[in-house]
């Protein structure tokens, strides 16, 4: 089959995309001189056998702005990876922007730009400036023409006045911005971000976002964004898949993924100090729920954990459900019904946490 063959509508095919990785355990430094036999058979045992993806199959169209939404270890980053040819997969293929990724990397590589790792593939050493312009002369620019490019960058990413300062003196947020700079060089047509906006403040988060909704709407980019973020998922994405355990679970818009969990089958409860065992003791005495789960907030900083009680008719136990809290010492702070959320969804579908104790920036 010729799967470059496309009218233009998709800019990012995959077809039955499978990954998968075995990790073999250490045997110590005498393991030589065991018999060979007996090593063979240990190494047999002792590999493990991962299936980051489990035949992917999405379509992206252009300028569309995608979002590959789920928990960490998911298997985004390794999508991510075999999109950009870091990785090869196993079996099956994907084609981006006509491009088969097995047999025509080098044009699938200048097809589109890359957000991985973000800060950590920068040399810290060298100014923002000198940054950019190193990786523009990967891509073979004509230095004027180069020059011209990161200034124009520069100010977009609101760092002109910081452009001869080493990486290593920057904050987070700015060296991701750089990141994200050195990402638009070529202006490339697609865009791979890999959790863009990972473990940076809310102010660096809200800029950031910002410039990726613009590059969709302004740009006409098409841009394939992963998180475990649902509030970054639900502004900024045209449509989401849910990815778990390798494999995609959903696909549709926000609205449309929310709309498919009922005002009657969500109650949320805020609360602080809920014992570890909450979860089992709550299913017990709420017979026909779906699913009782409970992600942690970081209390310590005052930010309070949710308890959220997903399928069936949830609203029916709320009364159940906060006597036998405020029985546990549990001090309740809010209780909402009926407003899901794309982790909702998620949880919903997977019985998995997108994510656990961590801001949404």
């Amino acid at each position: 089959m010729d799967y470059t063959e496309d009218d233009g509508t998709y800019s990012i095919q995959t077809f039955d995309l499978t990954k998968r990785f075995t990790k073999k355990k250490h045997r110590g430094i005498f393991g030589f001189l065991r018999k060979e036999r007996k090593q063979r058979k240990q190494q047999s045992e002792s590999s493990r056998v991962t299936v980051a993806l489990d035949h992917i199959n999405i379509k992206i169209r252009s300028g569309e702005l995608f979002g590959l939404l789920g928990p960490n270890g998911a298997g985004k980053t390794t999508l991510v990876k075999c999109l950009s040819t870091i990785l090869i997969p196993d079996k099956g293929t994907a084609v981006v922007n006509g491009f088969d990724i097995r047999k025509q990397t080098s044009m699938v590589r200048a097809s589109l730009g890359l957000v991985i790792g973000g800060e950590r593939t920068l040399y810290w050493k060298l100014t923002a400036r000198d940054n950019l312009m190193y990786f523009a002369s990967l891509y073979k620019m004509p230095r004027n023409q180069a020059k011209e490019r990161v200034e124009e960058l520069l100010e977009k990413m609101q760092l002109s006045d910081r452009a001869d300062e080493r990486l290593e003196d920057y904050s987070t947020g700015m060296r991701q911005k750089i990141a994200i700079a050195r990402s638009l060089l070529h202006d490339p047509s697609i865009l791979l971000l890999d959790e863009p906006t990972l473990g940076l403040d809310p102010t660096f988060s809200k800029q950031i976002r910002g410039q990726i909704r613009e590059l969709s709407d302004k740009h006409g980019k098409t841009i394939l964004l992963t998180t475990h973020y649902m509030d970054e998922a639900d502004q900024l994405c045209d449509r989401v898949a849910f990815i778990n355990d390798g494999k995609v679970v959903a696909v549709d818009d926000p609205d449309s993924l929310k709309a498919t969990v009922k005002e009657t089958e969500l109650v949320e409860i805020t609360c602080f100090n809920p014992p570890l065992d909450v979860e089992r003791h709550l299913k017990s005495l709420c017979p026909g729920v779906d699913i009782i789960t409970l992600v942690h907030g970081d209390e310590t900083k005052g930010n309070p954990s949710k308890i959220k009680i997903i399928g069936g008719n949830a609203e029916e136990h709320i009364s159940t459900a906060i006597d036998a809290l405020r029985k546990k010492n549990v001090r309740i702070s809010s209780l909402n019904v009926g407003v899901p959320t794309l982790e909702d969804v998620f949880i919903k579908l997977t019985g998995a946490k997108l994510a656990e104790g961590e801001g949404r920036g």
